[in-house]
C-alpha cells in the first residue's frame, strides 16, 4: 500500500537537546577517516577562528536520523522500515557544528511519490541551536521498495 500524501507538509515536534562533545566529533572524525585537526585539536580550531573544534560536516546526519525516526516510526504513515533503502543525503550547513552547541531538529515531510511501485519519502530536518540559530539543514530521500511481484 502507498505511502499516505497527506503526510507531505507535516510537520513533527522538536527532538530533545542533544548536546554536542568533543569526544563524539573525535569519535565521528576517526570513524569516517577525517583527519583534519579542527575535528580533534582545540588549539588548531580556535587558530582557525573557531571557539572550539568543529564536526565534519556529515555529523549532521546523527541529529536528522533522530528526528527522522519520529516519521519512520509514526504507524500512520505506514513505512514498513524493513523495505526501506536510504536513496539521498543533503546538508546545508549555516556554520559548522561546534562542541558544545546544544542542538534540537524538527524534521519535516517535504514529499511521497510513488514510481514504479516503489515510494520515494523526502524529509527535511532543520537543525537549530536551543536558541533558534540555524545550524544545519539536513535532507534525506528514503526510498520504501515495493512488494516483489
Amino acid at each position: 500500500m502507498p505511502l499516505d500524501q497527506s503526510f507531505i507538509g507535516r510537520e513533527y515536534p522538536p527532538t530533545e537537546p542533544y548536546e554536542v562533545g568533543r569526544e563524539k566529533i573525535r569519535e565521528f572524525a576517526r570513524a569516517i577517516k577525517d583527519d583534519s585537526p579542527l575535528h580533534v585539536d582545540i588549539d588548531a580550531a580556535k587558530a582557525a577562528g573557531y571557539q572550539d573544534v568543529i564536526a565534519p560536516p556529515t555529523f549532521a546526519v546523527i541529529l536528522s536520523m533522530a528526528a527522522q525516526d519520529q516519521i519512520v516510526d509514526d504507524e500512520q504513515l505506514g513505512l514498513d522500515y524493513s523495505r526501506v533503502v536510504h536513496g539521498q543525503q543533503d546538508f546545508v550547513h549555516h556554520r559548522p557544528i561546534r562542541a558544545g552547541d546544544r542542538l534540537v531538529t524538527v524534521a519535516h515531510v517535504d514529499d511521497i511519490k510513488t514510481r514504479a511501485g516503489n515510494d520515494f519519502l523526502t524529509v527535511r530536518a532543520e537543525i537549530a541551536t536551543t536558541d533558534g540559530e540555524q545550524v544545519c539543514t539536513a535532507t534525506s530521500m528514503l526510498v520504501v521498495r515495493g512488494p516483489e511481484a
